[in-house]
């Protein structure tokens, strides 16, 4: 499904403009989304202002339950949207590269490194956990969950082996890549030049 509205539309627009806009992405991809949103916000404030009247606590419990209705009504909203947005964009080139690119933490994200002929592209993330293939296919991760799985990587290496090790990733040729297809019985892989330490 393609979205009918581009990120220049979101940030041209106004706030509530833009409310609109996300709004009316959800529903088309959840058609359930908006009232689960608004009867989660609407039964939060009912509860309270019960429980609020019937112990004499009103003054305190329906403010307090006005705000935790429109808090749950905001979260909700926001990961409603984050799925109709990893939905928008699922499929379509560079969709990883973007969700790569917007996650929290040092992450080093070199997009397109290489492609092949049916323009499947791979995108090079280095980080503290290692190595992370996006797809849909058996033990990899589709893009709907990318940035979760990403964020829940153990931290395997120091701050200062992840420097060095894009230090030797930037160094690398693209003639230094390996020939397409199967090696020869018996042939050793090329070995790599190592950098000189001055």
């Amino acid at each position: 499904m393609v979205d009918k509205y581009s990120s220049e539309d979101l940030n041209k627009a106004g706030r509530l403009k833009q409310i609109r806009m996300v709004a009316s992405l959800v529903n088309q991809q959840n058609r359930k989304a908006l009232p689960i949103i608004a009867g989660s916000a609407v039964g939060i404030i009912i509860v309270f202002v019960v429980i609020g009247l019937l112990t004499g606590t009103a003054g305190f419990l329906i403010p307090l339950g006005v705000l935790l209705g429109l808090l749950a009504a905001i979260i909700l909203f926001g990961r409603f949207a984050q799925r109709a947005q990893y939905s928008a964009i699922e499929g379509q080139p560079g969709a990883a590269a973007a969700i790569l690119q917007s996650m929290r933490g040092n992450w080093t994200v070199t997009p397109a490194v290489t492609a092949n002929k049916n323009m499947d592209v791979v995108h090079r993330a280095v980080g503290r956990p290692g190595v992370v293939l996006v797809g849909n296919g058996e033990g990899q991760i589709p893009v709907s969950q990318l940035q979760r799985k990403v964020m829940r990587l153990p931290r395997n290496l120091r701050p200062a082996a992840v420097s060095d090790l894009n230090y030797r990733l930037k160094a690398l040729q693209p003639s230094l890549q390996m020939p397409k297809g199967p090696l020869p019985k018996g042939a050793r892989q090329p070995k790599m030049p190592r950098p000189k330490v001055r």
